[in-house]
């Protein structure tokens, strides 16, 4: 894992196409903002834990192809 440090209004840059930045800092909170695009999907961790156990009580395999 790399790990790296921000200040408020500080960015991060992924690749070519994707930007995080640090929007603010309130105590133990930290605010991200997060340009993608569309088609790259973003998710709070357990949003996408709920989504996976949901593909897999359904049957479906989270290799499978999304439609």
């Amino acid at each position: 894992m790399l790990v790296l440090s921000r200040k408020q209004d500080e960015k991060i840059i992924i690749g070519d196409s994707i930007t995080l930045m640090v929007v603010s800092i309130q105590g133990d909170k930290v605010r991200l903002g997060i340009e993608a695009p569309k088609d790259v999907s973003i998710h709070r961790e357990e949003v996408y834990q709920a989504i996976q156990r949901e593909r897999t009580e359904d049957g479906t395999s989270k290799d499978a192809p999304r439609s």
